[in-house]
């Protein structure tokens, strides 16, 4: 099998039309600072987190996904998964080379089988980051990202075979068959998971809190802001972690979470859970009922870049 050349998961880009609000939210409310703004252009980073920014905020004339961005060790490594990529058939948007945004470093991107946009680099600026100290209900870091497929066997299969992501758990209904697979990179039970759903979208980005009172203090603070609850607080049976969805102005599910599960994964085999088991959804009991209202939340929008590269 070949080896693994992804480490980690880096940032997630959006393009949005009321880019004011989007910047406003993502700041004021959500807890993410700026790293570097420019005309409709805008790098937000998590204050614990050594990435130059976790989400990357573009105005544009409709919603859409721009880019899913992941870490390699090396150039080597990029240029290897670059050329594995290309034998294997898939369309690279651009070829390795130096990178233009914040840190630098070098990368490329391509599609996926979806036509999302993904970017792989290396040796990128590590940014000045701090502890984030007790109380404090700002993101540590980006946690993980879960997507929509219309096809998710055929996308699980691309980031599996490709990028030799590893399936950790898979969430499953009596009466809709399997729903979603969790994915990991490293030993984090998953920085990627891919969920059926009835188009290709973006279903939510995942924050990482500094631990469970700095978690419920930012659920609480968005819950007195007014800010559209989509599901929790509550804690899922798979990765183990909290979890409290919200909605950001332009109708994107994110996730405030803590204690995502870390694997032995020399001894590690997948479970297939069972999701109309309350316990699986959600181990506290604390959450609102998984139902279709909530489900539909997650949806989101049919993302208009696919197959389209973002310009920036």
């Amino acid at each position: 099998m070949k080896e693994r050349l992804i480490t980690h998961l880096r940032h997630v880009d959006l393009a949005v039309p009321d880019y004011d609000k989007q910047f406003e939210f993502y700041t004021t409310m959500w807890g993410l600072t700026p790293a570097i703004t420019d005309e409709g252009i805008a790098f937000l980073a998590a204050a614990g987190s050594p990435e130059q920014y976790s989400v990357r905020l573009r105005r544009a004339a409709e919603k859409r996904l721009d880019l899913i961005a992941f870490g390699a060790s090396t150039p080597d490594d990029v240029d290897a998964l670059a050329e594995r990529l290309a034998a294997d058939g898939v369309q690279l948007v651009t070829s390795p080379s130096k990178m233009q945004t914040p840190g630098g470093g070098y990368g490329f991107r391509f599609f996926d089988n979806d036509g999302r946009t993904v970017e792989v680099s290396a040796e990128v600026e590590v940014r000045a980051h701090r502890k984030v100290e007790a109380g404090e209900s700002v993101p540590v870091k980006l946690s993980h990202v879960v997507i929509n497929s219309p096809n998710p066997e055929a996308t699980v299969a691309f980031y599996e075979r490709h990028l030799r992501f590893a399936l950790s758990d898979t969430l499953m209904h009596p009466r809709m068959g399997s729903m979603m697979w969790f994915l990991r990179t490293n030993r984090f039970h998953h920085s990627l998971a891919i969920a059926r759903g009835p188009h290709v979208a973006l279903h939510h980005a995942s924050f990482e809190m500094r631990g469970i009172d700095e978690y419920m203090r930012g659920t609480g603070r968005l819950l007195r802001a007014g800010v559209e609850k989509v599901w929790g607080p509550g804690r899922h049976m798979a990765g183990n972690n909290t979890f409290s969805y919200f909605l950001d102005p332009h109708g994107n599910t994110v996730e405030y979470t803590t204690e995502l599960e870390q694997l032995d994964e020399d001894t590690w085999h997948p479970h297939l859970y069972d999701f109309s088991d309350p316990m699986v959804s959600d181990q506290w009991g604390t959450a609102n009922p998984m139902n279709e209202l909530v489900a539909r939340q997650s949806f989101n929008d049919p993302d208009r870049g696919v197959f389209v590269a973002p310009p920036v």
